[in-house]
This record gives structure tokens, sequence and C-alpha cells, in this order.
């Protein structure tokens, strides 16, 4: 479909006698198209397009464009009194000089910028490129910071002929481009903006302003693509857990665009995991989000052509869980039903709105990869088992039995807080599918967590495994090691 022309609309007006322009007022026309360039779906869709009889006037832009910026002086004002005078001492899980140091200091944007070789040579036939995702704030914090509050930004490598090209950039939520205008963070942090009672009401006061002010719209989005890439229907998106994910772009010349806010896969206030999972071979994605409200947890799978199958809400949580991750098999979907939770109340308390709830047994929930509904579900209790990430997990015994390899996280009271004091303990999981029992054991004793697999075996029996192995000092920093044949390993005990 070809764009319609200035010129073209000129010169069609010309042979019509049009009638008088209309009072000043909204006409709200309804478009069924179907978008060719940049097409997210492949169904019609309707578009609401608003057009005002009557252009703004200079001198109405004028008077916005002051509100404006007497609503971001005021409202930056209170923050500013809020971190000074309101805060309570920050501890250094959300203090950002702590935070911010050594490996985890800021950085900037970097244009597609070729890499010099000191030493060796690249060879000719290696060809490919390398993108990771991770949080970086574009502003420094003024008040509390979480090493996850961050921006998202993208790091990415291409080599080709022997030459290899950086580019860093961040990814443009509506959060980063929202705070970008306004010159400051707008959107508070659900780890650490609540950081005593005074202040924490205080944030939500000065929230709550912004949003009836007009400044800040939550509809369109808070969440900063911090987390993950993920590829589905062949586009590749940023995500993060708290929002949708935002599609973005690699162009031949080594750059990164963000495409938008991919809408298609939820609406407004909708969020979905960072971690979704693509089957190879049937090219779909089965994915889920969590919420604080009922239901808790909604499972749903997007096929092969991108578009998003009926959900299935989860009634059978009956807490809200922080469930982060979770593993698909030929047949099955297993999600770990922790420890910890996601309270708002907490905030009334001056605290995160998240707490460990340590009376609380752990679960394990199975449904079919293709369940109708929830009733094919079903939960078993696994003492001591909080897994936040899943390694792999695929079925044996002609389906009889599932095997997931996951981290587990030992000391789950500081998943939040202490993460200098985390311990994992990688561990298989064999889960009877017909008794509906589980056996555990552990496997290796490193702290190893973050694991990536080769994409092409989710869902299937695999061997190896690239992890990180997280070592804690002072300044934190991680080393990453290769563990070669590791679930060959697990087999032969």
């Amino acid at each position: 479909m070809d764009s319609l022309s200035s010129s073209f609309l000129q010169k069609h007006a010309l042979h019509h006698s049009l009638p008088p322009p209309p009072p000043l007022r909204l006409l709200q026309l309804k478009i069924s198209s179907v978008k060719i360039d940049e097409q997210y779906t492949k169904v019609p869709h309707l578009t609401k397009i608003f057009i005002r009889a009557q252009p703004k006037t200079t001198q109405t832009i004028r008077r916005r464009r002051r509100k404006n910026d007497f609503l971001t002086i005021f409202f930056n004002s209170l923050e500013d009194f809020i971190c000074k005078f309101m805060d309570s001492p920050l501890r250094p899980s959300i203090d950002p000089n702590h935070v911010l140091s050594g490996n985890f200091a800021p950085v900037k944007e970097l244009p597609p910028t070729a890499c010099s070789v000191v030493s060796g040579s690249l060879p000719p036939s290696l060809n490919g490129a390398y993108i990771r995702n991770g949080p970086n704030p574009q502003f420094f914090p003024r008040g509390p910071y979480h090493l996850f509050d961050g921006d998202g930004m993208l790091h990415f490598i291409t080599i080709s002929d022997g030459e290899a090209t950086l580019c860093s950039r961040f990814v443009k939520t509506y959060k980063y481009n929202l705070e970008r205008e306004i010159g400051s963070p707008v959107i508070p942090n659900a780890f650490s903006a609540f950081n005593g009672l005074p202040a924490s009401l205080a944030r939500c006061a000065v929230t709550i302003g912004r949003v009836l002010a007009r400044q800040y719209d939550p509809r369109r989005g808070i969440g900063a693509a911090n987390t993950s890439l993920a590829l589905i229907e062949g586009k590749l998106f940023a995500l993060c857990e708290s929002d949708l994910p935002y599609r973005i772009k690699l162009t031949p010349g080594g750059d990164i665009i963000t495409l938008g806010r991919h809408e298609s896969f939820g609406e407004p206030f909708m969020t979905m995991t960072a971690h979704p999972k693509i089957d190879a071979d049937t090219g779909e994605a089965f994915a889920f989000r969590h919420s604080i409200f009922p239901p808790f947890l909604t499972y749903f799978r997007i096929n092969a052509e991108g578009i998003k199958q009926p959900e299935i809400p989860i009634f059978s949580l009956n807490k809200a869980s922080l469930i982060h991750d979770f593993a698909v098999t030929k047949n099955y979907a297993v999600f770990p039903d922790t420890q910890v939770l996601m309270e708002p109340r907490e905030i009334l308390k001056g605290r995160p709105p998240f707490r460990v709830d340590p009376e609380k047994v752990p679960r394990m929930g199975i449904i079919p990869r293709y369940a109708a509904d929830e009733r094919e579900m079903w939960w078993i209790e696994v003492p001591g088992c909080n897994i936040m990430h899943a390694v792999n997990a695929w079925e044996e015994d002609g389906g009889d039995t599932i095997l997931m390899v996951a981290p587990n996280i030992l000391e789950v009271e500081h998943s939040l807080e202490r993460m200098d004091l985390i311990r994992a303990s990688l561990e298989r999981i064999e889960i009877n599918v017909k008794k509906k029992t589980v056996r555990r054991r552990a496997v290796a004793t490193g702290n190893l967590d973050f694991a990536v697999i080769n994409p092409a075996y989710v869902g299937k029996k695999n061997r190896c495994a690239a992890w990180l192995i997280t070592l804690y000092r002072l300044d934190p920093y991680t080393i990453v090691s290769f563990i070669p044949k590791l679930f060959s390993k697990i087999e032969k005990k």
C-alpha cells in the first residue's frame, strides 16, 4: 500500500467544495488497515486517529510548554526533597555509590565503532554477531538505586571479514524517552523506591501527581527492557518482566534501533516474562506473566506467526509469588512457586513490595503445554526448593518423567537485599508425571547461575551449557566460566 503524498491531497481538494470547518473539537475516525512495512500481526486491525479541526496556534504550544516546564520543576523539586530529607539511610544494596561502582559503573551510548585488533587476527571465515542486554541508568540516581533498576542497554558486536564493530545503545522504552525528555528519573522502581515509610508514601503521592497532571501515562509501560533478549517469529525483542517486550532492529551498519513496544502480546498495564521459551522445531513461543492481583499467574503461547493465543489464568496459585522463570518440555510447562512473594502492603511498612515467607512450602506446578484451561494443572510440594532461573527441562521414560536442571537458591532471604550472601546449588529435579512425585539431588556445588544453552535444544535433552560463576567481594564482580558436557556427567551419576 503506497502512502498518500501531501501534493495528492492538495490537488484532490481543489476539485471539491468543502464545508466550513467545524468548531474546535475532536473528530474520531476509525480506519481498518493492515500495516505493511513493519507488520507485527498478519490480521487487520483498527487504528484510532484523533484529528483536531483547527491547528494549534503558536501561543497555545508555548503555554503548554510553560506548563510542562513548571510541572517538571515542581515534581523534580519534590523528588529532591524526598531524597535529601525523607529517605532512610541507604543500605549498601540500594546505595548508588556502592551499586554503580567497578564493573557496574554507568556507561554512555557508543555509535558503531571499529575495534582495533590488539594482537593476532580475526579469521576471515568468522562472521556473526553477539548482543547482550543489561541495566544501565541513563541518569546517575539522586536517591536509592538497586542493581535491577537501570535502563536496558544493548551491547552489540559484529564480526565480518576479519573486522569487528562495537555498538552500545539504550532500549528506547517509554520510560527512557519520558525521563530523557524531563531530564531526570520519573518512574519509581519497585526494588529501591520504597525506603522508609515517609519516603515511600511521598514517592507514591508524587507519582500519582504526575499521572493526574498527565506528565506520565502508566498505560504506555513502566519497564526498562533491561533483562534479556528473545527471537520470536524471527523478530528480536528486549524484555523485562515489568512490561511488554520492545522490538529492536539491528542494522547492516552495526547499529541498534528500537522499533517500539510490542502491544500485540498484551494490553495496557499487561506484562510478560523476560524468559519466554521458544521451540526451535515449531517456532512457537511459550510465556507467562505474574501479577499482584488474581489471577497471580497467567500462561499463554505465541504461535509461529507471532499471534498470541488465548490465555490460561492460573487461579490455583493462591499467593502472588515472584515467578521469574519457568521451563517447557515437549508436552509440559513447569512453574516454580517460590517463597518470595509480591505484597504491595509492604509499602505501608516502608519496605519494597517483596518479602520472603519462611512458613511457605515451595511447589512445582505442571501443566500440559497445550492445555485448554487450568483444570489440567497440578502442584507438588518441594520443600527448600527456590528456583529463580531454569536451565532446561526435557522428558524421559516415554514422557512419564520430566527431568529439570536448575540452580536452587539456598539463602533465598538474601535474594533481593544481600546478593553477596546468595549461594546456589545446581540440582537435577525428576518429576514423575504418573505418581506426581519429585526427586532431587545436587549435581554441582559451585555458585552457578544465569546458564545459557543452545536455543535449538530448549525442551530437549542437551549436554552443554555456559554459566556464570558469581564471586562477590567488597565490589561485586562476576567471572564467566564454560562447563562443557555438564549434562552428560549428570547422566553417569
